[in-house]
């Protein structure tokens, strides 16, 4: 999904998503994906995992 509805269905800021893909928190492919055109996608299950992996 895109930034703005990921950052909708999982309460974070469109702003804290960006971070997490700069600082690389989040990495390409598990967590987001780009399209072709450079567009980036969140990846809800990636995100759903990381949730769980930082629980544990």
């Amino acid at each position: 999904v895109t930034i703005p509805l990921a950052a909708m269905i999982t309460g974070l800021t469109a702003k804290a998503i960006r971070r997490k893909i700069e600082e690389g928190k989040w990495l390409e492919g598990r967590e987001y994906k780009r399209s072709p055109d450079g567009g980036i996608f969140i990846s809800i299950k990636g995100y759903t995992q990381w949730v769980e992996k930082e629980k544990a």
